[in-house]
């Protein structure tokens, strides 16, 4: 999501407190998402797919996977701050547009949430 960023620039404080999933193609870490819940409400962060492979459908196979997952061990939602420009993909998954966010580097975020 950030390549040309060092690794400090992405870290949270809160890193520790996630669940951080990731998927493996021929032993290669190929997508990221970290999960932070919170009162049954999971916040994604770090979702990305190397960027040589996106739009082949990996970061899909891994949203619904922890969307899955959140839902079984009783999340009642679900949110994150999308990019503007991949709304139209977490759409595809059931989130719905509920605020906007904030610009961060020059790119405009939107808050989409999803209920369970």
């Amino acid at each position: 999501m950030w390549p040309e960023k060092d690794i400090e620039y992405i870290k949270l404080k809160d890193d520790e407190l996630g669940k951080h999933f990731g998927l493996f193609v021929n032993h290669d870490l190929i997508s990221v998402i970290s999960l932070f819940e919170k009162n049954n409400v999971v916040q994604f962060r770090k979702f990305a797919t190397l960027q040589e492979l996106q739009g082949k459908g990996y970061g899909s196979v891994l949203l619904d996977y922890v969307l899955k997952e959140a839902e079984k061990q009783g999340a009642t939602s679900f949110w994150c701050n999308a990019r503007v420009n991949k709304i139209d993909f977490y759409k595809k998954f059931g989130f719905e547009e509920i605020e906007e966010a904030a610009t961060k580097d020059g790119m405009k975020y939107v808050k989409m949430s999803k209920n369970f």
